[in-house]
């Protein structure tokens, strides 16, 4: 396991902060407990409820975190981008607010591309907080044939049902890996570029994983290694927002890999699709808000 640096830091922590609440606080105090001394740079998209006061009463003179205040919400792409300027490791981890590390897990990431030199990107198991997998960890690059699937329900699984698999004893290649955490080479970024900022949520992960493996570079799930993630933490107030930038983030993505491998009238199809899913969502969810309502009256 690495141990703690006595000169440069070898690992860049980037976390970017929207309303996580305590989380934040908690999330920073696993990171900066861990052996391997980071350097953590917080890039806040101008949140509201005091998260960033927690974490500066515990942790604002620790002269290893740095932290950004945009003033409004640039996004996740670019929240990530402005602050990894700010790092100078030869590993940067982008990690969700809402996630706690345990105290090996960066070490361990760390010693696995140290003698992975093929490896862009590493990712790890995420645990719910009662312990269960969390279907991110697992997945492939969606394509029209999955979602179509996972729309009509004809499969059991969407594109990262491969939690229904056999977990893994040891490290393996991956199609993608969960954006909650992904471990980089800086290296590699410098080849590959930055996370995409015309996704603003949702799907500019999958953007990356795409480019990293295109550009010759691998990624691999390390399975031996578990963060427990509180997903949603960060937008559960605002579901329709979030729905929208994904399905805005989808089609994207569509466009940008994989709208040319189709004829291009199934592939105009395709995403009249991803937003009938989204107006069906809007529907759904409206008819739901109605009959709350309904029973409170």
């Amino acid at each position: 396991m690495k141990k703690i640096s006595t000169g440069s830091p070898t690992l860049g922590v980037v976390i970017v902060n929207y309303n996580a609440g305590d989380l934040l606080a908690d999330c920073v105090q696993a990171v900066l407990a861990s052996p391997v001394d980071p350097e953590v740079v917080i890039s806040d998209n101008g949140s509201r409820d005091g998260s960033l006061t927690r974490v500066r009463r515990h942790h604002g003179e620790d002269p290893r975190l740095t932290i950004l205040e945009h003033g409004s919400n640039l996004g996740f792409a670019r929240g990530n981008n402005l602050a990894l300027a700010h790092t100078h490791a030869p590993y940067v981890l982008i990690l969700n607010p809402d996630c706690i590390v345990g105290p090996d897990s960066l070490g361990h990431l760390l010693d696995f591309m140290d003698a992975t030199p093929d490896a862009g990107m590493a990712g790890c198991m995420i645990r719910n907080p009662d312990g269960s997998e969390q279907r991110s960890a697992r997945r492939r690059i969606p394509t029209p044939w999955i979602g179509l699937t996972r729309f009509l329900q004809f499969a059991r699984n969407g594109y990262s049902d491969q939690i229904s698999d056999p977990l893994p004893e040891q490290p393996v290649l991956a199609e993608a890996v969960s954006g909650a955490l992904m471990l980089v080479r800086r290296a590699t970024i410098e080849k590959v570029g930055l996370l995409d900022e015309g996704y603003f949520l949702h799907c500019e992960d999958l953007d990356w994983f795409v480019r990293f493996r295109r550009a010759g570079w691998k990624l691999y799930l390390v399975p031996d290694v578990e963060v427990v993630h509180h997903q949603g933490s960060c937008s559960t107030g605002r579901p329709i927002a979030v729905e929208w930038y994904k399905h805005k983030g989808m089609v994207r993505f569509f466009r940008k890999f994989q709208f040319r491998d189709y004829p291009f009238p199934f592939s105009v199809l395709v995403m009249i699709g991803i937003w009938a899913h989204f107006g069906l969502f809007l529907g759904v969810y409206g008819l739901r808000r109605l009959v709350g309502q309904g029973r409170r009256w």
